[in-house]
C-alpha cells in the first residue's frame, strides 16, 4: 500500500481531480444546457461573464494546481516505480494533464476566446452561440469523464 507523503500526494491527488470532475460535470449537465436555452443575446453575455469569473484565485488553485499535481505524481512514480499503484498512478495523471487540462488548453479555451470577441447582440454571435454550446459541450464531457477517470485511478492506487 502507498504511504508516507506519497500517500498525501495521492490523496489529494484524488480531492484535485474529483473537484474538477465536478465542476465540468455540473457544466455538462445543467449548466450549458440552461445557457443554452435562453436567446443567444443572453446566452452569449452569460458565458462570456461565467468565463471571466472562473479565472479566480480558488478555482486555478484547484484546476492549475492539480495539474501541478498530477505531474508530480507521475515524475515521482516514474522515479521511484513502487510495487504497488504503478499504472493506476501513470494512468490518473495522464487522464488529467491530457484529458482535462491539456484538452482545456485546445478545445475549450479557444471557444472561449472566440465568444469573447464577439458583441452578444450581433448576428455573428447569434450565429456562432448553438455551435459554441454543442462542441464547447461535447468537449466538456471529454474533460469531465478524464478527471473523474483520473480521481478514480488514483483511488484505485491506493486500494
Amino acid at each position: 500500500m502507498i504511504d508516507g507523503p506519497y500517500f498525501v500526494l495521492t490523496v489529494l491527488g484524488v480531492l484535485g481531480t474529483g473537484l474538477v470532475a465536478g465542476v465540468f460535470c455540473g457544466f455538462s449537465t445543467f449548466v450549458m444546457r440552461g445557457l443554452g436555452m435562453l436567446p443567444p443575446a443572453q446566452g452569449v453575455a452569460a458565458m462570456n461573464a461565467i468565463n471571466v469569473a472562473a479565472v479566480t484565485l480558488p478555482f486555478m488553485i484547484v484546476f492549475l494546481g492539480s495539474a501541478v499535481l498530477c505531474a508530480v505524481i507521475a515524475v515521482v512514480t516514474f522515479v521511484l516505480w513502487p510495487d504497488e499503484g504503478t499504472v493506476e498512478l501513470l494512468v490518473g495523471s495522464v487522464l488529467y494533464l491530457f484529458g482535462s487540462f491539456g484538452l482545456t488548453m485546445v478545445a475549450n479555451v479557444p471557444r472561449n476566446e472566440a465568444l469573447a470577441e464577439l458583441e452578444p447582440g450581433t448576428p455573428e454571435a447569434a450565429a456562432y452561440w448553438p455551435t459554441y454550446v454543442r462542441e464547447w459541450t461535447l468537449w466538456n464531457h471529454v474533460r469531465t469523464a478524464a478527471s473523474a477517470g483520473a480521481a478514480l485511478s488514483y483511488v484505485l492506487a491506493l486500494a
